[in-house]
Parts: C-alpha cells; structure tokens; sequence
C-alpha cells in the first residue's frame, strides 16, 4: 500500500540519531541498547558511590568510621521484615522477578513488536478468509495453532497470548460493539497494570520507610552511647559518631539505592504493559472496519518511538507472505 506508507512517512519522519542498521541487520542496534542499559545501571552506582564517599574522604573524613556492620543489619532486616509484613507472597516472589526484569533490561525490543504485528495481522487476515472453525481452533489452542508458533517471541508471553485470544474469540462470535469491547479492554488492562505495578508499590513503600528505619539505628546508637557517658570523649565520640551512621545509611539507601531500583521496575513493566495497548489499537480498528494492514498501522503507532519497527519494514514482513520473520534463536 504504497499510498499509505507515503502518507504514514510524512507525518512520521524516522527520529535522527538513532541507531541505524547496517546491510539490514539491526541486531547490532538491539544488542547495543541492552549494552548501555547495563552500563548506565553500573555507572550510576558508581558515580553515587564516588560522590559520596569521595566527599566524605575529601572533608578530611575516616571511610573506616562508615563501618558499622550493625547498623546496616538493624536497617536492612527491619526493611526486609516490614517488607514481608507488608505485602503477602506472590507480591514478594514478583518483586524479586520484577527485579530481575528490571537489572536484565527484558522489555519488549523492535523484534518483539514486530512479531506481535505479525501475529495480529495474521490473525485479521485469517479472519477475513478462513471459516469460523477454523479460527476457533487457532485462539482454542494457540500452542498448538501454526499462526502463533510463527512468532515464538508472542507466544512465550502467556498473559499476552490469553489476552489476544480472548478478544478474538468475542470478534469471531460477531456479537460485540467495539465501544463495548473497548470499555472490557480498558477494564481489564487496568486490572493488568495494577497487578504488574505491586512489586513498584511494595518497593516504595520499603523506600519511603527506610529514612525512618535509619533513625530508629541511630537512637539505638545513641542509647548505648549514653551508657558510656562515664568513658573519656574520644571514645564517647566514637559512639555518638557510629550511632549517626545509621541516619546516613537509612537516607542513602531510600534514595541512592532501593528508590532508583524501584522506579526502574515502575518502567520496565510500563514497557511490557505496552504490548496490550498495541493489540488493544489494532484489534478495535479491526471492529471499526480497517483493512488487516490498516489495523496493524494504529497498532505501531502506539510504540515507543525508539523501539517502534519502521513502517517500511512492517509492511515488506505483513505482505510478504502475511507473516513476520520469527526471530532466529
């Protein structure tokens, strides 16, 4: 559809500076944003890390003096225990993959997308030319269903997969008024992002706590310097001087350490919830009556500039063959 491709590239002129590919591979662009997502988490640290210890030395400060192994344990295991209070164990468990995700980098990457708008075109096209038992057992049984292994990065994500197939189950029915299937969708994606937002909140929270958590260590501290009261100054200082340590540690991991690696999970899963959005925009246009093509446009459209597939190369994998290259492993 060379009219709407023309039409699509004026109002959407590819972003300057990213990363282009070289003959057609754009494995090397993937691989290089995974590399500097690693690096920035590692250099932040140790800038964070340089800073402030590095201006504690320069004042003239001991490092020794931060050494307070019991400090951190009082600190770190009452978070960890108000963490565990707080929140029941599949938020737990998920927090530590959220986690994972988040260190990992696994968001969806132009390949990702690329296969789901495959997929979904697919599935429209299909639509449009098989008989209703024939799309009934590609969304029955999607692992088994030749459309949905062609896109092995799709079908790996479960979550994802029901979400597609439910909807195409209502729209093979011919039942629904897209406002009413737009209303469900926005119900459930909804219910799916506060779901997949719990590990953010339960991390938060233990971030927010953690100032409070250092000054309890602090108090601690302090109690059991007033008991050496009778002890020459120095010693006495070195008390009172630990005792602090616990206030510091508290403020600095709230807001150097567990805060950014919060919000780093706040964005990681912001990014996977996207997927729904696209198959969200593409299957209503379908309902609203656009061709597979079209549908698939208002599904792109939704993706982050710096992840979204050209609409050259969306076009060249839906119409050659109907089908997206599944990635190669």
């Amino acid at each position: 559809m060379p009219g709407l491709r023309n039409a699509c590239a004026r109002l959407n002129p590819r972003p300057q500076g990213r990363c282009k590919p070289r003959h057609g591979d754009e494995a090397h662009c993937r691989i290089g944003r995974a590399g500097h997502h690693h690096m920035t988490i590692i250099l932040g640290f140790v800038v964070t890390m340089a800073c402030v210890l590095g201006g504690y030395a320069a004042m003239g400060g001991k490092l020794y003096v931060l050494v307070q192994p019991w400090e951190f344990v009082i600190i770190g295991g009452a978070a960890l225990g108000t963490f565990i209070i707080a929140n029941p164990m599949p938020v737990i468990k998920d927090s530590g993959r959220a986690m994972g995700e988040a260190f990992g980098n696994k968001v969806p990457k132009p390949d990702d997308y690329m296969q789901l708008l495959g997929l979904l075109h697919a599935l429209l096209r299909d639509m449009r030319n098989k008989s209703k038992s024939e799309m009934e057992a590609h969304v029955d049984n999607p692992t088994e269903s030749d459309v949905f292994k062609a896109y092995p990065a799709v079908l790996k994500r479960k979550p994802l997969v029901t979400f597609i197939c439910d909807y195409m189950r209502l729209m093979i029915m011919g039942n629904a008024r897209s406002h009413e299937i737009e209303a469900l969708m926005d119900e459930e994606i909804d219910t799916i992002t506060h779901d997949t937002m719990k590990p953010y909140t339960a991390l938060q929270g233990m971030s927010d706590g953690l100032p409070a958590l250092g000054i309890v260590a602090a108090v601690l501290g302090v109690i059991k310097a007033m008991g050496a009261l009778d002890q020459a100054p120095d010693v006495l200082g070195k008390l009172i001087g630990a005792a602090l340590v616990g206030t510091f540690a508290g403020i600095f991991m709230s807001y150097g350490m567990v805060g950014p690696v919060a919000n780093k999970v706040k964005l990681t899963r912001e990014k996977n919830n996207r997927l729904y959005i696209v198959v969200k925009q593409t299957l209503l246009a379908s309902m609203n009556g656009a061709m597979p093509q079209v549908a698939v446009e208002y599904g792109r459209k939704t993706i982050s500039a710096d992840y979204r597939p050209g609409i050259d190369a969306v076009e060249q994998a839906t119409l050659g063959g109907g089908a997206a290259a599944p990635a190669k492993a």
